[in-house]
């Protein structure tokens, strides 16, 4: 588990030194970081001085060193547009968007897990074909268009919840519902296919032939071991929920990141998205990891194959 352990971390420490380099070379090749700086009006001789005040006639290993040390650092630069600090805004939006990934990721799991499994006792059922038939249909709307139809429905019609904002609980049950249902589908036909398989699996057979109950056999066997690879990919959902909720959080109007994200590339200021694609990175790599380590911990086999 230690060698495992190892691996994974370095394979982890690689992917994020790969994502930096590539976020700052986004930000000082694609662009031309003094424009950012100056604006569309300044001239080729403030240009040259804002090259010179802020850095950027200097190699660009040298600048990259100097943002990575500021990275460790927690010194993410400070925005072209307010010209506060970066980490300062990250921080504030945090809460906002953990807040909603989590209750989006809730939902998705309640849904999914009860619908997977119901789907998996009865296969080719009406219950079965309608798990699928809302899963296909989670998948194919876009979240903008769930969202403004929950906005119209439960907001504006019925008045039932709030629209837009992020000051209460109530303010994030229309979000989480949008984000929610589009991670569902994936989960909930991830833990059917799984729990036909383990239902035909021949220790299921040998358990019920030994008598046990269906409720012992059904979660201390055969939910446990299919609910593995769903460990993963709910660390893969929650991470693209972090990232995702650009869309869903500009049409709630949610001050998370996402909508951070959204205001920052509007007005191309490139220090807040460079450090928000590298937070969110971040992240998910962590995620990745942590459930990679989870499922070696759970199965044996995993381990031995490492």
């Amino acid at each position: 588990m230690a060698r495992l352990i190892l691996r994974r971390s370095a394979l982890a420490l690689f992917v994020v030194f790969a994502i930096s380099v590539i976020c700052f070379l986004l930000s000082h090749v694609a662009v031309d970081p003094a424009s950012g700086v100056a604006g569309d009006s300044a001239t080729d001789e403030d240009l040259a001085a804002i090259r010179i005040q802020y850095g950027f006639d200097r190699p660009l290993i040298v600048q990259y060193s100097d943002y990575v040390a500021g990275v460790l650092q927690g010194d993410l630069g400070n925005s072209y547009l307010s010209g506060e600090p970066v980490s300062k805004l990250i921080a504030e939006r945090i809460p906002a968007t953990a807040l909603l990934a989590c209750l989006s990721i809730g939902f998705a799991l309640a849904l999914a897990v009860p619908l997977g499994v119901l789907a998996a006792l009865r296969p080719n059922s009406w219950l079965d074909r309608f798990a699928l038939t809302l899963a296909v249909v989670g998948q194919a709307i876009p979240n903008f268009w769930a969202g403004l139809l929950l906005i119209l429905l439960f907001g504006v019609n019925l008045g039932w919840l709030p629209i837009s904002g992020s000051s209460s609980l109530a303010h994030f049950v229309l979000p989480a519902i949008t984000l929610g249902s589009f991670a569902m589908p994936a989960l909930m036909r991830l833990i059917r296919a799984g729990m036909i398989d383990v239902l035909e699996a021949d220790y299921i057979r040998t358990a019920r032939a030994m008598g046990l109950s269906k409720g012992k056999i059904l979660f201390r066997y055969a939910l446990r071991n299919a609910i593995l690879p769903v460990i993963s990919l709910t660390a893969v959902q929650f991470g693209f929920m972090l990232g995702g909720s650009i869309i869903v959080e500009s049409v709630f109007a949610i001050q998370g990141i996402g909508y951070l994200a959204w205001q920052s590339m509007s007005r191309s200021d490139m220090p807040v998205i460079q450090a928000i694609v590298l937070f969110i990175s971040m992240i998910y790599i962590f995620l990745t990891l942590v459930a990679d380590l989870s499922n070696a911990a759970l199965d044996p086999r995993i381990r031995e194959r490492s």
